[in-house]
C-alpha cells in the first residue's frame, strides 16, 4: 500500500491594507463582504495537489474572520483580522488515499466587523486510485479479450495460447515473466492463427518479456541480477498467421511447439493477415529446448501477414535464433539482437517482408549473424529484404560467421555494415545437398545465377585484424564445386572500409533498450 500523504494547507496573507471603520451609528449603508478567486470546481489525480489558489477577500467595513470547512467539518484554523479592508489568502490541498474517486466540498467563509458574511463553495474531484499491484500467474488459454496492465507482473505458468478470435492487450510498461520449464512444459506465449496481440510499449515504458528468475521491477531497464548472456530460462514469443509460406502443404507446425498441439500451425493464403501490433518490446533469456535441436527463438514469426505491425524490438540472450520469420509478409522495423546463441537473424520458407534498421551484437556463443534460407515448397515469391543494418562480431565467438546463404534463398541485402569479426569469419554461398542422398542440388548457386540474390553497399571493417580474411575475396566464400560467383563482385556490391557510410540508425534504440543502457551501442 502507498503511504498516506498529509493534508497541506497554507494560508499566506500578504499586502494587507487597513482602513479605519466608521462608527456603527454613522448612518452609512452596510457594504458587505466579497470573496473572489476561488473556482467553483477543480479536478486532480489521485494523491494529487490543488493549488496554490489565491482567494481575495474584500470588506469595506473591515474584515473580522475567514474560515474553511471540508465536507461540513472545520478545516484548518480560523483566521482573524483587525479591520483590514482587503486581504489575500493562498489555499493548497494535497489529497490522501481516502479521497480517491470522491468529490470533496470546501466552503470558504469571510465575515466583517458588522457581522456580514460571504460564503463560496468549491467542489474538488479526486481521481481513482490505481489498482493494487499483484503477481498474476497465467495458466489458461486466452479465448476472449484480455488486458494485462502495467501495475501487475504476469507470470506465464504454461504454454499460453491466444486462440483464434482471442485478443491480448498489453499496456506499456508491463513486465511478463516465464516460469522455468523445458520440453513439453516450456513456457511460451503463442499468438495462434486468428488470434491477435496488441502489445504497444513506448520509449518511456517498454514492455519486457523475461524469466521468472529475473528480479526486474516496473520502471527498470536492465536486470538487477541476470547477466545479458544468460539464456534458455524460458521459451519466447511466437506469433502465427495465415500469410503464405513455402512448405509442401502450405501449412506447417511451428518449431518450438509439440506437434500434438495443432494451435501451432501456421500459413495460409492471406498476404495481408493481421496478427496485431508489437512495439517497444524487449525479449530476454529465452530459447529453452523442447527437444533435440528444437529450441524456441526469441521472436518467432510463422506466416505473419503484412497487416501486422512489428517495430522497436530488442531480443537478448536467446538460446536459439534471435528472430526467425518462417514465410509470411510482415515487415519489421528497428530490431536489435544481442547475444543470440545461434543465429541473430534467420529467415526461412520464402519470407517476403523487409527488415529495416537492425543491429546485431554477436556474443561468444553466437553462430551466424545472418542465416538466410529459401523456399521449402513450390511457392517462390521473390524473397525478402534486409536493409540498413549494423552488425558487430565477437572475437571470442566459436562460430561468428558473417552470413550463410542456403537452400535457394532469394534476398536483397543492402546498406549493411559488418565489423569486429574473427579472422576466419566468412560470407558463404552454400553448396546445398539433398538431405537423403547427400548429393549437391545447387539450389543457392542457381538462385545467384538467376539474379535472385542481390548485394548492394555491404561494407566490412577489418582494420582490427592483422591476418586472415582481410579482403573481399577472402571474406566471400562460394563452397560450390568449380564455382566462384563472388569473383566479380564490385565495390558497389561489397567493399572494405575503415569508416562506414551505411548501417543502422542507433538513436532509435536509446532510452529503452538494455543494450543502450549497458553501453553496447557505443561502437555503432
Amino acid at each position: 500500500m502507498k503511504k498516506f500523504k498529509l493534508f497541506t494547507l497554507l494560508f499566506v496573507a500578504i499586502g494587507f491594507g487597513f482602513t479605519a471603520c466608521d462608527d456603527d451609528d454613522s448612518g452609512e449603508p452596510d457594504a458587505g463582504v466579497t470573496i473572489t478567486g476561488i473556482p467553483a470546481t477543480a479536478k486532480i489525480e489521485n494523491l494529487g495537489t490543488l493549488g496554490p489558489v489565491t482567494a481575495t477577500l474584500t470588506a469595506p467595513d473591515g474584515l473580522a474572520s475567514f474560515s474553511i470547512t471540508k465536507d461540513g467539518a472545520a478545516f484548518g484554523e480560523e483566521r482573524t483580522f483587525d479591520g483590514e479592508t482587503t486581504a489575500t489568502v493562498e489555499f493548497t490541498y494535497t489529497a490522501e488515499e481516502a479521497d480517491a474517486d470522491k468529490n470533496i466540498v470546501f466552503v470558504f467563509t469571510a465575515t466583517d466587523v458588522d457581522g456580514d458574511e460571504e460564503t463560496v463553495t468549491h467542489v474538488l474531484s479526486v481521481g481513482e486510485a490505481p489498482p493494487v499491484s499483484q503477481t498474476i500467474v497465467v495458466t489458461e488459454a486466452i479465448t476472449g479479450e484480455v488486458t494485462w496492465t502495467k501495475n501487475n507482473i504476469y507470470v506465464l505458468g504454461d504454454r499460453i495460447i491466444v486462440e483464434d478470435g482471442g485478443i491480448l492487450n498489453i499496456e506499456a510498461g508491463t513486465i511478463i515473466k516465464g516460469q522455468a520449464g523445458s520440453g513439453a512444459n516450456s513456457t511460451v506465449l503463442v499468438i495462434a492463427r486468428g488470434g491477435q496481440i496488441f502489445a504497444e510499449g513506448t520509449a518511456e515504458e517498454p514492455i519486457i518479456f523475461t524469466s521468472i528468475a529475473d528480479e526486474i521491477q516496473p520502471g527498470m531497464i536492465a536486470s538487477p541480477n541476470l547477466d545479458p548472456d544468460t539464456d534458455g530460462l524460458w521459451g519466447g514469443v511466437i506469433i502465427l498467421g495465415r500469410a503464405p509460406v513455402s512448405v509442401p502443404d502450405g501449412v506447417k507446425q511451428i518449431e518450438g511447439i509439440p506437434p500434438s498441439d495443432t494451435r501451432g500451425l501456421y500459413g495460409g493464403d492471406n498476404t495481408e493477415d493481421n496478427s496485431g501490433i508489437f512495439k517497444y518490446v524487449s525479449i530476454r533469456h529465452g530459447g529453452t529446448n523442447i527437444g533435440e535441436g528444437n529450441e524456441i527463438n526469441g521472436l518467432t514469426l510463422g506466416g505473419v501477414g503484412s497487416g501486422t505491425i512489428i517495430e522497436n524490438i530488442e531480443i537478448i540472450a536467446n538460446q536459439d535464433d534471435g528472430i526467425e520469420p518462417f514465410g509470411g509478409s510482415v515487415n519489421v522495423k528497428n530490431l536489435l539482437v544481442w547475444n543470440s546463441f545461434d543465429d541473430s537473424f534467420d529467415c526461412d520458407q520464402d519470407y517476403t517482408g523487409t527488415i529495416d534498421n537492425f543491429i546485431g551484437i554477436l556474443g561468444a556463443d553466437s553462430d551466424h549473424a545472418l542465416e538466410l534460407d529459401g523456399p521449402e515448397g513450390a511457392l517462390n515469391e521473390g524473397g525478402f529484404t534486409l536493409i540498413n543494418g549494423s552488425i558487430k562480431g565477437s572475437l571470442d565467438a566459436t562460430g561468428g560467421e558473417y552470413a550463410d546463404l542456403r537452400d535457394g534463398v532469394a534476398t536483397k541485402l543492402e546498406n549493411i555494415y559488418f565489423f569486429n569479426f574473427r579472422a576466419n569469419s566468412d560470407f558463404e554461398l552454400d553448396n546445398d545437398k539433398d538431405e537423403e542422398t547427400g548429393v549437391s542440388n545447387g539450389k543457392t548457386l542457381a538462385s545467384w545465377n538467376d539474379g535472385n540474390i542481390i548485394l548492394s553497399n555491404l561494407q566490412f571493417n577489418v582494420s582490427h585484424l592483422e591476418s586472415g580474411n582481410r579482403t573481399i575475396d577472402a571474406i566471400f566464400n562460394d563452397t560450390n564445386d568449380d564455382s566462384d560467383v563472388f569473383a566479380g563482385l564490385t565495390e558497389q556490391q561489397a567493399k572494405i572500409v575503415t569508416e562506414p557510410t551505411v548501417g543502422a540508425d542507433k538513436s532509435v534504440f536509446t532510452g529503452w533498450t538494455w543494450a543502450a543502457e549497458a553501453g553496447e551501442l557505443s561502437d555503432f
